[in-house]
């Protein structure tokens, strides 16, 4: 009976018109509390609480500006759980909000603080797989969400079900997030199945690896051959061999070296889990931290210069209660990001941290010492104050 007291669901009647500050400032903020208890509520009923999980746009007013609203406010209250979000970034040719660049960098400078893991998600890639390797003619919104959802899945899949290796939401944030702000990365699955349809053909292991890797099969629209990798998570599902599972991904690594960084020697995350997916005898979700998602951040970049430079619509924003410093900051916080990742891209491991002359030299001495008899370290101790003072 007492089922019916608590319900998960908190519902507001306004939007945010396509503003990230009436999402983050005034609509936004006056929900918020509400959407904070009932994720109090939710957590509260929890064993072992992993973390968050976080769906949302950041071209839009509601999912950017209200959407980093509730991460911060549930970071502050959990600060040691980990906050996954998947965010929908703005596509490379189609636009359906003017301010989109504004959103989309506010929310950006948001989740480069605030979140572990970013799983970076694009319309218009989702709408290739669609017509490209699906063969849907008119795909739907359903579709394209059934495609999320398989990653989503497979991210959490260590979880639910019983495996031979597990990797939990921290365990691979651990793996794959080598720098605190280099957490944002491209998701992909195979096979990829349209909603409804069976895989009648067994896949063998071999081609399960070779497909995850395939830039097609990305739901980010960068090519990750413009980039190189810095780790990557394979979450395979099935009844297969970790020994072989092991040994195609050390395969494809080898035979693509020069897209993996040198100087993180093992850079590959396997996780197996026995339970399939509905429908699929075998399956693997792939997860990829490559440099090449700066791509995103620089192409939002340019779009918002453009456009901060001329102070076009910012209107919109310092009504609801904004400052232009935060437009600065924000554009700041991005253009260091894409520096960051470009400078991981060139980095090699022959680049490696000498010493100082001096210090090179004390260390023998200093070493040598320790072997001496306690005369003759007096001896030596004697011998140098007579030297200073001559």
């Amino acid at each position: 009976m007492y089922y019916v007291l608590f319900s998960p669901l908190a519902i507001g009647s306004s939007g945010a018109g396509n503003n990230w500050a009436k999402g983050h400032y005034t609509e936004g903020a006056e929900l918020v509390e509400n959407v904070i208890d009932r994720v109090r509520n939710e957590c509260e009923s929890c064993d072992c609480l992993q973390g968050f999980q976080f769906v949302h746009s950041l071209g839009g007013g509601t999912g950017s500006g209200m959407g980093t609203l509730i991460i911060n406010k549930i970071r502050e209250e959990y600060p040691d759980r980990i906050m996954n979000s998947f965010s929908i970034m703005p596509s490379p040719k189609v636009s359906d909000t003017v301010v989109e660049p504004y959103n989309a960098t506010l929310s950006i400078h948001q989740l480069i603080e605030n979140t572990d893991e970013t799983y970076c998600i694009d319309n218009e890639a989702l709408y290739d797989i669609c017509f490209r390797t699906l063969k849907l003619t008119t795909p739907t919104y359903g579709d394209l969400n059934h495609l999320v959802s398989l990653t989503m899945s497979g991210v959490t899949t260590s979880l639910r079900f019983p495996g031979q290796l597990n990797a939990d939401l921290r365990k691979l944030a651990v793996n794959m997030v080598p720098f605190p702000r280099l957490h944002f990365f491209m998701p992909g699955f195979a096979p990829l199945t349209s909603r409804g349809s069976q895989q009648y053909r067994a896949l063998t292991v071999p081609e399960l690896t070779q497909q995850m890797f395939d830039a097609r099969n990305m739901m980010t629209a960068c090519d990750p051959r413009h980039g190189r990798y810095l780790t990557v998570a394979g979450v395979f599902r099935g009844r297969m061999s970790t020994k072989e599972v092991d040994e195609q991904m050390l395969a494809i690594q080898k035979k693509n070296s020069t897209y993996f960084v040198d100087w993180i020697p093992h850079n590959v995350k396997v996780a197996v889990c026995d339970i399939p997916p509905r429908g699929l005898k075998m399956a693997s979700t792939f997860i990829g931290n490559n440099t090449a998602i700066q791509e995103i951040f620089r192409r939002v970049g340019e779009q918002f210069s453009v456009m901060f430079r001329r102070k076009a619509f910012l209107h919109w924003y310092t009504g609801e209660g904004m400052d232009e410093m935060e437009f600065t900051e924000a554009e700041s916080n991005l253009n260091d990001l894409v520096s960051e990742y470009q400078q991981y891209q060139d980095a090699t491991a022959d680049q490696e941290w000498e010493p100082e002359e001096g210090a090179e030299e004390a260390g023998p001495s200093l070493a040598g010492t320790k072997s001496q008899s306690r005369t003759e370290l007096k001896t030596q101790i004697i011998s140098e104050t007579l030297k200073e003072t001559e």
